[in-house]
């Protein structure tokens, strides 16, 4: 019988993954292995198209994840069917690399001299990061930052829910909960362990499009002070404040973090705006650490805990993932957020502690990445067409890869994210917190308008696992 181009590239894939090949291939010139794959589960089954001999001469400049990714942003390489379900099947757990290993480079030089897909390197599709100078500089980070939010404010609407919350959601009563709903959720659940009440002084490091600053101030009658390196969210949380009338409880600074203790000492016993740097009640972080960096990790650590007084309190939500694994991979690192690390919870966790934080909890709250990711996924697909105006063809499909990866890596546990509550001591070694946890049902999503502490609670504390 006569191998097909189909039946060959077949082949070379399952080279690849040192196992069979789990997704039926159609060829650039018509030839398929769709039907050899028939069976009880074709119909589920995607099939990887692979448009132009450019997707595999991509791969061969490019061995791997970085490769493949660059030929489906140019539509090189495409799927007919669901992406994600074509990534999980491709990179099940336990699945080898992409990277070919050595033994099989002549067979795959040989195919490709073959089938004339050996030629120059094609040019790289779309907008990839180009960073130059030190690892973590202010002036690298400011440039990684931009990169990342340059999408703009437009694109981040169309894909966030109006709270604009960049980050985990939390969905207490399973992957059922509207987006909004979750994201609610989430902040008020970060208000109540922070204790935030009417007067109370938060510093938000990180603060994104503001979520967390706006529903704190609304909501709990708190204080505010956001912190953000970008200049697009600057603009936009300024105008928000401005047109919820909170302009006397949440201000906004544009900074590199590393700045914060200069910008907001102030002079002796005289507090600046909605806050003073060394006496704020608590401070926050929102999935902002990842962007820090291993080596710069002690020093953000110590400036958290400066922030706030004796008794003050820490939430920290961070992504994390094994030590063997840190920065997200080549795609992540060139096309969405270059020079962002991952470090496993226990590095995280020690580091906060050797800056002199006690660690009072720790909730896991990976399976609820997964269904917020699906979510935005669910809103760019939505909204495609307004997407591919405001980011163009191939930066559409950035996201769509991106949202796909990301999510299937915390579904499979390959990625995970917490929230770590601490408190810096009192003097004399007293935690300034009550005995028991906040309960995950002690107000609404929306929040209690409430000038009392939610810290009080009763017997039937669910306590913080997740639902």
């Amino acid at each position: 019988m006569v191998s097909t181009l189909a039946d060959n590239l077949h082949h070379a894939a399952s080279g690849l993954l040192r196992r069979p090949f789990p997704l039926p291939i159609r060829a650039w010139d018509g030839s398929s292995t769709e039907a050899a794959a028939a069976g009880p589960d074709a119909g589920t089954v995607p099939t990887l198209v692979l448009r132009s001999p450019l997707a595999v001469r991509r791969l061969l400049y490019a061995p791997g994840e970085l490769g493949l990714a660059e030929a489906y942003l140019a539509g090189d390489l495409d799927v007919d069917g669901d992406l994600r379900r074509a990534l999980e099947l491709v990179w099940s757990p336990g699945a080898g690399s992409v990277r070919p290993p050595l033994r099989e480079l002549p067979s795959l030089l040989a195919l490709a001299r073959r089938h004339r897909i050996l030629g120059p390197r094609p040019q790289r599709p779309g907008e990839h990061a180009h960073l130059r100078g030190r690892l973590h500089t202010r002036s690298r980070d400011r440039a990684a930052i931009a990169h990342h939010y340059d999408a703009g404010n437009d694109f981040y609407q169309l894909l966030l829910d109006p709270t604009m919350a960049y980050s985990c959601g939390y969905y207490a009563d399973g992957p059922q909960t509207p987006l909004a709903e979750a994201q609610l959720a989430k902040l008020d659940l970060i208000c109540r362990k922070l204790d935030l009440t009417a007067g109370r002084t938060l510093l938000d490091v990180g603060c994104g499009w503001g979520a967390l600053l706006l529903h704190a101030a609304e909501h709990h009658g708190a204080h505010v002070t956001g912190v953000t390196l970008s200049r697009q969210q600057f603009d936009f949380v300024s105008k928000r404040i401005a047109d919820a009338g909170l302009a006397d409880r949440a201000r906004v600074i544009q900074a590199d973090y590393r700045q914060i203790p200069d910008l907001l000492a102030g002079a002796a016993g005289q507090p600046i705006g909605h806050g003073r740097y060394g006496e704020f009640d608590a401070v926050s972080s929102i999935e902002m650490g990842e962007h820090v960096g291993g080596g710069n990790y002690p020093t953000f650590a110590r400036l958290l805990y400066s922030a706030v007084r004796p008794g003050g309190r820490l939430l920290l939500q961070q992504m994390s993932r094994g030590e063997n694994a840190p920065d997200g991979g080549a795609f992540i690192a060139t096309y969405i957020a270059p020079d962002m690390t991952m470090q496993p919870l226990g590095a995280t966790v020690g580091e906060l502690a050797r800056a002199g934080w006690e660690i009072r909890d720790v909730q896991a709250l990976r399976e609820h990445y997964d269904w917020t990711v699906r979510a935005w996924a669910k809103r760019l697909a939505d909204n495609w067409s307004a997407a591919e105006r405001l980011l163009g063809p191939v930066g559409a499909r950035v996201w769509r890869l991106y949202l796909a990866g990301g999510g299937l890596a915390f579904a499979s546990g390959r990625m995970g994210v917490d929230q770590v509550l601490a408190v810096r001591p009192l003097p004399g070694g007293a935690p300034g917190l009550p005995p028991r946890r906040v309960a995950d049902d002690a107000a609404s999503p929306a929040g209690p308008d409430s000038t009392g502490s939610t810290d009080s609670t009763d017997s039937t504390d669910k306590g913080w696992g997740g639902p």
